[in-house]
């Protein structure tokens, strides 16, 4: 299973956010949206929930050499 990732560098903050969720997707999404509630001001909508969905990356895992 690919996990997930939120990378608060992606969003334009006020606050200059760094910080990264990983996980499988339902916890990286109840952790950004906690995150994003606390820290950020967002409100904890279904709309911002499926803009947080759709900006979820995959986790690039190193290649072993």
């Amino acid at each position: 299973m690919t996990r997930k990732v939120a990378d608060c560098r992606e969003f334009p903050s006020e606050v200059g956010c760094t910080l990264t969720i990983a996980g499988e997707e339902q916890e990286v999404m109840d952790a950004a949206t906690m995150h994003a509630v606390a820290v950020h001001g967002e409100s904890d909508t279904p709309e911002f929930r499926e803009q947080l969905r759709s900006v979820l990356a995959d986790e690039k895992v190193p290649v072993a050499h």
